[in-house]
């Protein structure tokens, strides 16, 4: 039987992008291993990368929690939760593995490459998270901390912008009650995930508009909600 090497896949290019080069190579290529890879892979003895993941979301939500108190050291700690909220959905975070071209160096099953997942926002998120966990268990969390700051400061408001622009929520009230008249009715559909990784759907309904949004707490499921029914009504009524 060959050997398994971690360095089957030149990652070179994405240290470019990613500003960092790993001391251990073999972190970044667990980051970068899906489950569906994983399981194709019986006879070798290998990690994918949930356990990175799970590490990853606390670093992110660390050092982005760090970077808002100092940014807005007046905000209140509700408003600070949903700039935060805002900033770490899955959507974001795709967006950024976008980016970096992150797509192309995920290890997946040959079910997973089939339906397109390359291009799936959860595995890009996913294994963005991972690859924070990697940077910080290879270089420590300073490390960690810079790699993170050089991607989430451009995306903080400036101090003049009230943390309210975040709230999906409260904007998308303010809009329907305009547009519509009514006030939107949230609810969670649907959880799924073992309870240190739980995904949760939430569901809002307005007139003959529903949308579905997803996250990893029922607030960001629904704000994830909110956020799809504003541009859909910003759309339709070209605000």
């Amino acid at each position: 039987m060959q050997a398994y090497s971690v360095y089957d896949m030149d990652f070179s290019p994405l240290e470019q992008k990613l500003l960092y080069e790993f001391k251990d190579k073999s972190l970044l290529d667990e980051a970068c291993r899906h489950s569906s890879y994983v399981n194709e892979q019986p006879e070798i003895n290998m990690r994918d990368n949930e356990r990175l993941e799970f590490l990853g979301d606390a670093v992110l939500s660390l050092a982005v929690g760090h970077l808002l108190m100092h940014r807005y050291p007046d905000l209140p700690e509700g408003d600070l939760s949903r700039m935060r909220a805002g900033l770490v959905n899955e959507l974001q975070l795709a967006r950024i593995a976008v980016t970096l071209d992150l797509g192309s160096y995920v290890k997946l099953g040959k079910g997973e490459i089939q339906t397109n997942g390359r291009k799936k926002k959860s595995i890009l998120a996913d294994t963005f998270e991972a690859i924070i966990a990697a940077v910080y268990l290879d270089g420590g969390f300073d490390a960690a901390f810079r790699f993170i700051e050089s991607h989430f400061l451009k995306l903080m408001a400036s101090p003049g912008i009230p943390a309210s622009n975040y709230d999906y929520k409260s904007h998308l009230q303010e809009v329907v009650q305009v547009t519509h008249g009514v006030m939107p009715v949230y609810e969670v559909i649907g959880e799924k995930g073992p309870d240190h990784k739980k995904t949760f759907s939430g569901q809002i309904n307005v007139e003959d508009l529903t949308t579905v949004g997803m996250g990893k707490s029922k607030k960001t499921a629904e704000q994830d909600a909110a956020r799809k029914a504003l541009e859909i009504i910003e759309d339709r009524y070209g605000m």
